[in-house]
């Protein structure tokens, strides 16, 4: 009996390893031909240098053993375009003192700005966020109430912040699907906690494009 309980465990460890080898594939077949599908070039080749490339972006400095898969690279209505799958781990131990190792997966999009930009963070509200601005905690607030409940903002100038974000731009970003986004000096980049579907590339580099389209004349002569 125990053989077989053994016998059991194995077959269904190796059938969970196949069927995630299989979804593995699968998802780079249909990301290679949305990149296709748009212009843009593929590549399943892991890169552990992605920090190194855009040191600006925090999230790509998370945990250890970092990498991209699932690249794709090109011309995004005018704008050079990066998009990718993104791992890495982080450790913890459990109540027996045994170290464990949990992995992390999530998807971004990465456009260059033709205008130098500023830093600003834009990603959606939180509860969390509600209970720091009872102590004090508080983001940059807009004339749009709704926009307010929607998003979180930081910004070390908030007249950049006023500047970019104006009565369309926050039109804008409530009609569309809600990333995370940090801009840096040169790029925008939009994630989520989680992997993209292809649709979902699409639609994040589309907000980044439509902020940046939106940016009023007096901020790109500046």
């Amino acid at each position: 009996m125990q053989v077989i309980v053994i016998a059991f465990f194995i077959g269904l460890a190796i059938a969970l390893f196949l069927y995630g080898r299989h979804k593995e594939a699968q998802r780079r077949q249909e990301l290679a031909a949305w990149a296709c599908g748009r212009g843009l070039q593929f590549s399943d080749i892991k890169s552990h240098r992605l920090a190194e490339r855009f040191p600006e972006f925090d999230c790509l400095r998370q945990g250890d053993n970092r990498y991209a898969y699932n690249i794709m690279e090109g011309d995004w209505s005018g704008r050079p375009f990066f998009g990718f799958d993104y791992h890495y781990e982080t450790h913890s131990t459990d109540s027996k003192g045994r170290r464990q190792t949990h992995h992390h997966y999530f998807s971004a999009v990465i456009l260059e700005s033709d205008i130098l930009l500023r830093p600003l963070f834009i990603r959606p509200e939180g509860f969390f966020d509600k209970v720091t601005e009872f102590f004090g905690y508080d983001d940059i607030d807009f004339e749009s109430a709704e926009f307010s409940r929607k998003f979180y903002v930081k910004a070390q100038d908030k007249r950049w912040a006023y500047d970019v974000i104006h009565q369309r731009t926050m039109e804008f970003l409530l009609s569309q699907p809600t990333f995370t986004l940090k801009f840096d000096f040169r790029r925008v980049v939009a994630y989520r906690g989680s992997t993209f579907k292809p649709t979902e590339f699409e639609q994040a580099a589309n907000v980044i494009r439509g902020i940046l389209d939106l940016l009023p004349d007096y901020v790109r002569r500046e």
